[in-house]
């Protein structure tokens, strides 16, 4: 079965200033096909990013497989993760939206310091920080690319107070 996604997007600033409205395409998919990773990479070209910034690792090496092969969509290895944080900052600031992918913990917490600097700066940077699957979320057991706790939701609550929106 073939379906179609088509909607109208709003990218916002905070303080409510639109910077542009995007009516996405409809993209025909089979559910048989459909990953999170899929739907990002489309999501991202849809609002409008062509170039994504990236530091690969064990928790986002499936993800950019999936950024590698939308098309319309150039992956750009960064020499680390707050390089990467800057370079969407930058990249939101001369083309509207910027975009980078890190992995868990270790890519996370080097990229924070981008990222609250273009939060300060009401920049539209989205930053997708790889993660355990969810089987490691239960397991209470400590996994390498961590600060050596078996919680898991310590980089989420860095983020929280220096994003829009977190998942």
């Amino acid at each position: 079965m073939d379906t179609n996604t088509a909607s109208l997007e709003v990218v916002a600033r905070p303080n409510g200033d639109v910077i542009s409205a995007v009516k996405s395409s409809s993209i025909p998919f089979s559910f048989s096909e459909a990953t999170l990773g899929r739907h990002l990479a489309r999501r991202l070209v849809q609002i409008g990013v062509s170039d994504v910034f990236s530091v690969p690792g064990d928790f986002n090496l499936t993800l950019l497989d999936y950024l590698v092969a939308e098309p319309g969509l150039n992956l750009i290895g960064c020499c680390n993760e707050l390089n990467a944080g800057y370079a969407a900052d930058g990249y939101a600031r001369s083309r509207g939206v910027g975009a980078c992918v890190v992995t868990f913990t270790v890519g996370g917490l080097s990229v924070l310091n981008a990222i609250a600097g273009a939060y300060s700066e009401n920049l539209p940077v989205i930053c997708i920080v790889g993660g355990p699957n969810s089987n490691d979320y239960e397991s209470n057991r400590i996994i390498h690319h961590t600060i050596g706790l078996p919680d898991f939701s310590q980089e989420l609550r860095c983020f929280q107070t220096v994003t829009c929106y977190q998942v």
